[in-house]
């Protein structure tokens, strides 16, 4: 069974960072591409960043291009997500998952920028 733990989140100023990761069980880590996911109540979750399963290859939302980096670490189940240059509009649950969000959604971790 899947597991998704989140962490990291918090309450940041506008232009500060974060970094959030995930712990994951219950399936072959380095098989999987993984994603980052965000939502804010009353939209539909949208994926911010993924990352191949060898963490060579990454892509990004356009708004959170350059600010955001995606990782992975396989021999620690771990992927993470710095957070650069944080704005108001980042404020979210954020969630990881596989790419296509088909796994169950752990509690996911809860970013909020304001000033």
């Amino acid at each position: 069974q899947v597991q998704l733990v989140e962490s990291g989140g918090g309450l940041v100023q506008p232009g500060e960072s974060l970094r959030l990761s995930c712990t994951a069980s219950g399936f072959t880590f380095g098989n999987y591409v993984l994603s980052w996911f965000r939502q804010v109540p009353g939209k539909e979750r949208e994926k911010v960043a993924t990352v191949s399963d060898d963490g060579r290859s990454t892509s990004y939302l356009d708004s959170v291009n350059g600010r955001f980096a995606i990782s992975r670490n396989n021999f620690k189940n771990t992927v993470y997500l710095q957070m650069n240059m944080l704005k108001v509009d980042d404020t979210a649950q954020y969630y990881c998952n596989n790419r296509i969000g088909s796994w169950a959604w752990g509690q996911g971790t809860q970013v909020t920028v304001s000033a």
